[in-house]
């Protein structure tokens, strides 16, 4: 029976040919086994059908989002055909799923030393993430939210520090120069109850208000947001107050419960919510129409999303680019 198949990497490792088609016949009999489609993904990418790789992959993620080998398997194939900033963000996202393995760490670094060549090119990801890191801020009644939009970046990459009237953030890009957010603050913070935390899309800054009044505006007069080279003797020096999130995460979470979130904040944290408490259908329905639309369609319904490919559908206002 096809249910009791195995089809280790060892075995397609040698007869990628006939694992395939031995897969073929094992998914005609029992087409929801995620394995057996990260498997024959795999099988593709050793015969060098990486579209069909994709496509196995992505059938797998539908059927159990949370499996980490079926974002390696879509990354393999998303670097074979040299898309590296995508296969990067797939590696990164299967990190997130499986922390501790040594293979994942590996292929983001070889996608990293790959990126770098498609600058020379004119149209590489790093170049345009040099080019275009932007930030935003939200406010609730205690607390002042910076967000700098940036996917991927490494813990060891980012410097955050804070004064009673300044904020200054340095980013380590891919590309070797620093982006570099230096705010003086319209009125005064609390240092040793600000804190930062990074994200697979974005870095979130959040600092404690001294008082509980509403900021017309974020800045103050003299702040600059650039993206520069900085020789090692010209990092900011370090503050009294860096990196105290082990501090107050107790109070920054309570405050998480219970603060009024405005636009974008209280939208995510509404998708947030209803993923935690979706059905594995809901999960599966999200993750499918975010992947497929390019973050341009977020659904909960899997009996529509599940037999189609979700179209880009980005605003009226905005023009969609594939970099």
């Amino acid at each position: 029976m096809a249910t009791s198949r195995s089809f280790p990497d060892s075995y397609i490792d040698e007869h990628p040919k006939t694992a395939l088609e031995e897969l073929d016949k094992a998914l005609e009999e029992k087409a929801d086994n995620a394995d057996w489609f990260c498997q024959r993904a795999y099988a593709n990418i050793l015969l060098k059908q990486y579209k069909r790789a994709i496509d196995d992959a992505e059938k797998a993620q539908q059927l159990q989002p949370d499996l980490a080998l079926a974002f390696l398997r879509r990354g393999m194939a998303e670097y074979h055909l040299k898309n590296f900033s995508t296969a990067h963000q797939v590696f990164t996202a299967a990190k997130e799923l499986d922390c501790s393995s040594e293979c994942l760490q590996t292929w983001i670094q070889r996608c990293e030393e790959k990126m770098p060549t498609l600058i020379e090119n004119g149209a590489s990801w790093n170049l345009q993430q040099s080019q275009h890191v932007k930030h935003d801020w939200y406010q609730t009644e205690s607390l002042v939210v910076v967000t700098i939009m940036l996917k991927n970046a490494q813990k060891d990459n980012v410097s955050v520090d804070f004064v009673a009237k300044k904020l200054t953030a340095v980013v380590k890009l891919l590309t070797g120069e620093d982006y570099c957010l230096n705010v003086n603050l319209l009125h005064p913070v609390v240092p040793e109850q600000s804190t930062f935390r990074i994200l697979s899309t974005k870095i979130e800054i959040k600092m404690k208000k001294t008082e509980a009044i509403h900021w017309e505006k974020l800045e103050g007069e003299g702040s600059l947001s650039t993206v520069k080279h900085f020789t090692p003797n010209q990092y900011p020096s370090s503050s009294h107050y860096t990196r105290n999130w082990d501090k107050v995460v107790g109070e920054i979470k309570e405050e998480e419960k219970n603060e009024n979130l405005e636009g974008d904040a209280a939208l995510n944290k509404l998708f947030h919510q209803i993923y935690s408490d979706g059905s594995d259908e809901v999960k599966r329905a999200m993750n499918k129409s975010f992947m497929e639309s390019g973050g341009t369609v977020l659904s909960t319904n899997w009996t529509d999303v599940g037999k189609r490919k979700v179209e880009m559908n980005p605003p009226e206002d905005v023009e969609w680019k594939k970099y």
